[in-house]
């Protein structure tokens, strides 16, 4: 029996996160960060603000999570209202959630400078608010608004706030950093002071980046006796971010100071997803990952040629502070590329494909990845076409049908009311078993023309891709210029429920629209023959 004691890991990317300049997640969006999150094994995810937006609404009428405590969010009631008179209240009430995180102003200066009432009618809220999502059934969280400049400016009146909200019932009080310009040795000493009125079983830390200490204030808050966590994948949110658990994870369980007095929810085969997760994460952002960033940065273990690498074939802790392979990145020595192989084979099992590690079609494999991703290709948020590639050089993809020619023509004209309209129209012609179809049709655009035509008549196969669906289509530039080599990021879904990811690069937004196209119905088609 495991004598560490337990961190929980508390997600708040589709809530805080969305804060952030940029980012909009829409409804398919947020259910797919819920899947990365799911894979990565953290406790709680806050999916965002129900009754805020339509978005929101939609995302709260079911139960979106598998494993994690499935959390919605909300402000604390108005004063001056009952619980029950509250629409804000009543949103995070009704929301199909099993928690329930409550945001309230722990700074008296805040409390009468923002919502102009009393100190004491503010904790009434709190409590009543509390108590009420107590009542509903709901694990109540509690996010102690400008905490650490609250205790500094009047320290009885946040002490007060967070033994008002544990009365009540709170299950966790999260001791927030809002403008995050607190020092760590003032975060170790403000929680060491909290925990005279309040155990650390009971506290988290939010944490925000403003100085670039998040992850630093996050750690020393752990070390001074909090046992949640809050932060967001790759570290986003409003202004400069919030802590990254992408990096906090590792840290949590791969540094002796942690790792040896602490323990996560989270495997070390989930740990060895990491990289995986951070990068498809940027995928679905539709921005290019931080290649410094730490642990899952292309750059995190390259090292170029000289006196290091010759350092690193004696020994790599020389410039690798944790194996690269324990989160699922990789060493690249730049002039030898002395890298891939085992991931390469890691991924290759995660996906169901037998093959032994000195078969020589392994190497054929790793250089042609390789290639494709230095040409612009980014297998990590593309697994569907990884597949399709891998079963492709090993020489076990089945031929479904080939694409003989396709066309798209786009018109700009006036229909018989004299309204400026435009018509996309798609040709395709498919070779199945020696026989050719050709397919026509009209869409919105020319990718949505090619999607129809497309899957309009594909023989014997048109039925086991009657429920396959286009559910987001995402474009990278990845150089500047009209003329510029673009990436095509397709996502998919049918009527299992399962969604995959597709990839297409080329100079020609239309070619690599197609071949992510192509490679989605590939991939549903291989599905459904192993059916």
């Amino acid at each position: 029996m495991s004598t560490k004691e337990r961190l929980y890991l508390f997600d708040t990317t589709l809530r805080d996160g969305a804060q952030t300049a940029g980012i909009e997640f829409s409804l398919e969006d947020k259910i797919s960060v819920v899947r990365l999150l799911e894979q990565l094994g953290v406790d709680y995810i806050e999916g965002g603000y129900p009754g805020a937006n339509m978005v929101d609404d939609q995302f709260f009428a079911e139960s979106r999570t598998r494993d994690a405590t499935f959390t919605a969010f909300g402000m604390t009631k108005r004063s001056g209202r009952s619980v029950e008179n509250d629409p804000g209240v009543q949103a995070i009430l009704n929301a199909v959630s099993d928690a329930a995180c409550f945001v309230g102003k722990a700074s008296s200066k805040q409390v009468e400078m923002a919502l102009g009432i009393s100190g004491d009618e503010n904790l009434e809220s709190l409590r009543e608010t509390i108590e009420a999502s107590v009542a509903a059934g709901k694990e109540t969280l509690v996010d102690c608004e400008h905490f650490f400049d609250g205790f500094k400016h009047d320290k009885a009146y946040a002490l007060r706030f967070i033994e008002t909200a544990l009365a009540a019932g709170a299950r966790w009080v999260v001791l927030c950093d809002t403008n995050g310009g607190t020092m760590p040795d003032e975060i170790d000493e403000i929680v060491r002071q909290v925990r005279r009125v309040a155990p650390g079983d009971k506290l988290g830390i939010h944490a925000h980046d403003d100085t670039g200490q998040a992850v630093a204030n996050t750690l020393a808050a752990v070390n001074a006796g909090v046992r949640q966590i809050q932060g967001t994948l790759n570290g986003i949110g409003e202004r400069c971010g919030n802590a990254n658990l992408v990096t906090l994870i590792p840290t949590l369980m791969l540094k002796p100071a942690f790792a040896d007095r602490f323990e996560l929810g989270i495997s070390a085969e989930q740990l060895g997803g990491l990289t995986k997760v951070a990068r498809a994460f940027d995928e679905l952002l539709n921005r290019a990952p931080s290649r410094q960033s730490p642990y899952v940065g292309t750059a995190a273990f390259a090292t170029k040629a000289g006196i290091h690498a010759s350092a690193l074939a004696k020994d790599f802790s020389t410039y690798e502070h944790v194996p690269p392979e324990s989160v699922g990145n990789e060493r690249n020595i730049m002039v030898s590329q002395q890298a891939g192989k085992s991931n390469l084979l890691a991924a290759l099992a995660r996906h169901g494909i037998k093959v032994a590690k000195d078969d020589p079609r392994i190497d054929r494999l790793l250089r042609e990845v390789k290639e494709r991703e230095a040409a612009g290709y980014s297998y990590d948020g593309a697994d569907a076409s990884f597949v399709v590639l891998a079963h492709e050089m090993l020489g076990t993809l089945p031929q479904f049908f080939d694409v003989e020619s396709y066309r798209t023509s786009v018109e700009r004209r006036h229909n018989s009311r004299g309204e400026q309209i435009t018509v996309t129209e798609a040709v395709v012609k498919i070779v199945i078993g020696g026989e050719r179809f050709m397919s026509v049709a009209e869409g919105n655009g020319p990718v949505n023309a090619l999607d129809l035509a497309l899957r309009k008549d594909l023989g014997v196969f048109s039925e086991r891709i009657a429920d396959l669906e286009l559910v987001d289509f995402k474009v990278r530039i990845l150089d500047g210029g009209t003329g510029a080599v673009t990436r095509v990021l397709v996502e998919s879904r049918d009527g299992t429920g399962e969604r995959w990811y597709t990839i297409g690069v080329s100079p020609n937004i239309i070619d690599a629209s197609f071949e992510a196209l192509y490679e989605s119905i590939s991939y549903k088609l291989m599905k459904t023959e192993a059916a």
